[in-house]
């Protein structure tokens, strides 16, 4: 696909699964989850209520590992009739608390992306979750150097990024945002007239799924962060 980033000045990364690895610790929390309640469902059935309770409490919670440990609880307690132990309770919250204390991972070629492209363009991080811990990543991960601003959003739909944008003065025509979700990072920066890459993660929350009806054309995907220096000069 021919692209032209001439007018770009302002660059946004995701975070999660952009710069640093974090769907894999969903996975694997979940797949503990099941091991634990094997005794009362099937591994599928578990995973089904689990992301059907993870979903109606996004609401209430936002996104983020501490409202995914409410929603295991709640899970737990439904597929047991409310049978649960209280050890396996202490051991779903001690899954979640394995998870916000992981040490961050960053993924092949962030660093040097992003030393690449300091000087030459305004970088900011605009991520989703749980403000605390996306602080808490952020500043384990060393990179808050090479960012100007960074903005924990409740979602990521046109009207926050709109809105955004606006708040720090970047026209959306100078704007481009790199991220591996086309639900959230590409395809709402497409619509309000921005430019998006997409860098796909090697696993996707069902929840940031895109039905093929639903995907544009009108952007790029890498296979690596380290092949957007091959665009941006």
């Amino acid at each position: 696909m021919e692209v032209d980033f001439g007018n770009i000045t302002v660059v946004g990364f995701d975070a999660d699964d952009t710069l640093w690895v974090n769907e894999t610790y969903f996975r694997n929390a979940e797949e503990k989850f099941a091991s634990l309640l094997d005794s009362y469902e099937t591994k599928n059935q578990i995973d089904q209520e689990l992301f059907k309770t993870e979903i109606k409490n996004l609401e209430l919670y936002g996104y983020g590992i501490k409202g995914f440990m409410l929603s295991m609880i709640e899970s737990a307690l439904d597929l047991s009739n409310n049978r649960i132990s209280q050890a396996t309770i202490t051991e779903i919250l001690n899954l979640g608390k394995e998870m916000l204390t992981h040490p961050v991972e960053l993924l092949d070629g962030v660093e040097q992306v992003l030393e690449a492209l300091k000087d030459k363009y305004r970088l900011i991080v605009l991520t989703k979750g749980d403000l605390l811990d996306q602080e808490r990543k952020l500043e384990k991960s060393g990179l808050t150097q090479y960012f100007h601003h960074v903005e924990v959003l409740s979602d990521k739909k046109e009207e926050n990024y709109k809105n955004l944008l606006e708040h720090l003065e970047i026209p959306v025509e100078e704007f481009l945002m790199i991220g591996n979700s086309l639900k959230s990072d590409v395809l709402p920066i497409l619509k309000i007239g921005a430019q998006a890459v997409h860098i796909p993660f090697h696993t996707t929350w069902l929840h940031e799924e895109v039905k093929m009806e639903e995907h544009n054309n009108d952007h790029l995907t890498l296979s690596t962060i380290s092949d957007i220096l091959k665009y941006l000069k």
